[in-house]
């Protein structure tokens, strides 16, 4: 059982005191009654919250949870160093039919469950002189689409003790506290962190072979700090060649491969924009190792490269010492523009979403709210891109470059999806989660900048919903082809939960260098492991294995949709029917098929083991009946 309630002014003192629970998140204890709550921990209902192995208690207060669709809940809430949870003190009336992601009920009592790591801002509401109902207390901003607000009584620093605390455990990296990841002490089954090899995954695409080789170059980081250590580069370029290539790319981020087609042998390379500058400077090896990329595949006669950025803003980009490859300077290549706005747009986009979606959504101005917001404009731009890619690959008319400005953002939507399109094995499970730690951790996408993982500074320039569009765009290609991805919508959810939570650590930090620096692999547990141990509970059941298909979904603002169960989700209003009703009942038949088979089984056995007896002769014409063979 959990202490009585804390006195806040006490409770940070006595955090180092709390008690730790530890237990495998996947077992259950025998001496007491335990739950498995929605984010996968089994907890004792003998405590008043569910918590972690390593998970500590920190505070609790009596508060009025201001529920934007049902009014002021009186209810506790508790924090522990990982999450804010709220239990409502008063039996709900029957009016409370719905249940939702963001509140839960137990025994008529209403459950609001927020890892710390969601929270982006804290900020008081009402002073001293407040007069009105709840109007003193605290209002919290979340990262997923949500804003929370408590009310508290004004005597006694209530609301500043609570603040305090709640600002000390959300953004430990302003009070030189670990992230949470770091005091997880969850077991799973499987390690996680064993999914991605990337000489098995470049092994599995053929390679390294006659025109491509590994290089170690940057074992140490010390080409480039933001890559990772194993690259892929032309067998003709050799190393110095490469150091010479650095200097004339943003970042050091040189050209690298990606991905190969397994039959014409194009391939998918990334890298960032080119130095050129005002003055339009040129680099002779940087133009020349385009062209050894482009020889790699003797059938074709231009390498095409796709900069995302839209033209204006790549001449932009030359004022502060950056550019794009001009016709006169490189002969044997073709430049595109893909008109994807910058991280900024992306940000702004996704605030008006919010301000659309939550708390209320206003039926009468509905699409043309959304249309204001761009964001599907945004989501088809870059699946146009990813398609322009895969295109061009999978036809064997050319290989092609993709950057943006400094190949860490837009960059890595483009050779994602255009992957995921062209290769059906990282349309697995497993699969998808080896291109996310290839494509987006391992080179280096900029997770602790775009997320603001543990900082308190929501106001943050860098901050960005670049991986949230990135899978966005992966739930609309599963809309369009329903049968072609092993993983369903509830696993995609679950990585953007985590993206943001702190529980693994899997996201954090902005490349693999700073990874390895802080042993991140050695303290921490990977999201793979939670998914990789449970993994029915994310598989599609309409999931059809296909070798070399290639997908090209259709990015047409009438097929666009915004995706209601992840945007709306908080909203008990819009919900939508959960589980879905052809999905459930489809599964029911996949029950009941194998249960048919096993019943079919256990019969074949059985009359195998008559008719090898030679104490028992057949006497019917049943007894003789061969095997039976079922289309299943």
């Amino acid at each position: 059982m959990l202490p009585g309630p804390l006195d806040f002014s006490d409770t940070i003192s006595s955090m180092a005191s709390a008690p730790t629970s530890k237990y495998n998140s996947h077992s259950l204890e025998n001496e007491s009654i335990k739950r498995t709550s929605r984010d996968g921990v089994n907890w004792d209902l003998s405590e008043a919250v569910p918590r972690l192995p390593g998970e500590t208690r920190v505070a609790d207060k009596e508060v009025i949870y201001i529920c934007p669709f049902n009014g002021p809940i009186k209810g506790r809430v508790y924090i522990t160093n990982y999450r804010l949870y709220l239990r409502s003190l008063e039996t709900l009336s029957s009016h409370w039919h719905f249940e939702a992601d963001a509140c839960v009920f137990q025994d008529s009592a209403l459950i609001l469950d927020v890892p710390l790591g969601v929270i982006s801002r804290i900020e008081k509401m009402g002073g001293a002189t407040s007069r009105g109902e709840n109007s003193y207390g605290l209002d919290i901003t979340c990262k997923d689409m949500r804003n929370l607000r408590f009310a508290l009584k004004q005597e006694g620093h209530s609301r500043r003790d609570m603040f305090e605390i709640l600002t000390r455990h959300a953004f430990p990296l302003a009070h030189s506290l670990p992230i949470f990841a770091f005091l997880n002490e969850e077991k799973f089954n499987v390690d996680g962190w064993l999914v991605y090899n990337p000489v098995e995954e470049y092994r599995r695409q053929g390679l390294p072979n006659h025109h491509w080789r590994i290089t170690f170059i940057n074992k140490c980081y010390e080409l480039c700090d933001t890559y990772p250590s194993l690259l892929v580069v032309p067998y003709r370029a050799s190393d110095e060649d490469l150091r010479r290539v650095a200097t004339f790319r943003s970042r050091n981020r040189i050209p690298v491969l990606s991905w190969i087609h397994p039959e014409n042998k194009t391939v998918i390379v990334r890298c960032s924009q080119p130095l050129v500058g005002m003055s339009g400077k040129r680099n002779k090896d940087d133009e020349k190792y385009l062209d050894v990329i482009r020889e790699t595949n003797r059938q074709i006669s231009k390498l095409t490269i796709y900069d995302a950025r839209p033209n204006v803003n790549a001449v932009a980009n030359k004022a502060t010492g950056g550019g794009y490859e001009s016709d006169d300077a490189y002969h044997n290549a073709e430049l595109f523009f893909l008109d994807i706005h910058n991280i900024h747009v992306m940000r702004e986009s996704l605030k008006k979403v919010k301000d659309i979606v939550y708390p209320n959504v206003e039926e009468s101005h509905w699409l043309s709210s959304l249309e204001s917001t761009h964001w599907l404009e945004h989501i088809k731009l870059v699946l146009t891109g990813a398609i322009q890619v895969a295109d061009k690959v999978s036809s064997g008319k050319s290989s092609v470059l993709v950057h943006c400005s400094d190949g860490w953002d837009r960059t890595a939507q483009l050779t994602s999806l255009a992957m995921l399109m062209l290769d059906s094995f990282y349309r697995s499970i497993e699969g998808f989660e080896i291109l996310v730690q290839k494509e987006w951790i391992s080179f280096g996408h900029k997770f602790a900048s775009r997320i603001g993982h543990g900082d308190k500074n929501h106001a943050d320039a860098d901050r960005s919903p670049i991986f949230l569009q990135f899978i966005d765009c992966v739930w609309q290609m599963s809309k369009q082809f329903p049968t072609a991805f092993e993983f369903n919508e509830q696993f995609l959810i679950t990585i953007l939960d985590h993206l943001y939570s702190c529980r693994f650590g899997t996201f954090l930090y902005n490349c693999e260098s700073a990874r390895e620096r802080q042993k991140v692999t050695e303290r921490t547990v990977s999201l793979w492991s939670l998914i990789n141990s449970n993994k029915d509970k994310f598989k599609n059941p309409f999931y059809t294995k296909e070798i070399n298909r290639v997908l090209y979904p259709v990015a047409s603002m009438r097929h666009l949709e915004l995706w209601v169960n992840y945007y709306i989700r908080w909203n008990p209003r819009i919900k939508q029917q959960q589980p879905n009703p052809v999905e459930q009942r489809y599964l029911e038949l996949l029950a009941l098929r194998d249960e048919y088979i096993k019943r079919l089984e256990e019969l074949q056995l059985a009359n195998s083991a008559k008719l090898s007896d030679p104490s028992t002769s057949p006497s019917s014409p049943s007894q003789m009946m061969p095997h039976v063979q079922t289309h299943f």
